[in-house]
């Protein structure tokens, strides 16, 4: 019987620079954290087009969507946690997508922002943040947050 294994990729070990996180509050509901998960990263793309790879193809020649090229590492920690992390990406520079939990009561992005502007820096109820950077930056922003579970 003949064979029809698929191509192996290079067994080569990818090393990027650069890291993408996801912090989540640790007492979200599962729904709550996927949901938050899929909005923070869906801002990443769009900001950072070179996190973006190259279109898949299956054996039938389907074409799927690009997807992002490097590992998304999602951790959680307390209200304490994420604050820390927000302030410390602030500090460093670093471009952040929040989602507060003023969120779960809106239902389109056009009051999704009106929620976000209508509070101070300071006092945002964070459940999430998304951040994209070099990755000891992120080490470092996201360090008290454990990987999530």
């Amino acid at each position: 019987m003949e064979n029809s294994a698929v191509e192996n990729p290079t067994t080569e070990t990818v090393r990027f620079d650069t890291k993408i996180a996801v912090l989540l509050r640790d007492d979200l509901q599962t729904w709550q954290r996927l949901n938050v998960t899929a909005f923070l990263v869906s801002g990443l793309g769009t900001a950072f087009p070179e996190v973006i790879g190259e279109p898949y193809e299956d054996a039938d020649a389907t074409v799927y969507r690009p997807m992002f090229r490097q590992p998304v590492l999602v951790f959680e920690g307390g209200k304490e946690v994420l604050r820390s992390a927000h302030d410390k990406a602030s500090t460093r520079g670093l471009s952040t997508a929040v989602f507060t939990s003023d969120l779960f009561a809106t239902g389109n992005d056009r009051d999704n922002r009106a929620a976000v502007r209508a509070v101070a820096a300071e006092n945002l109820d964070l459940v999430g943040i998304a951040v994209y950077g070099p990755r000891n930056v992120v080490d470092k922003v996201c360090k008290g947050a454990r990987m999530h579970p």
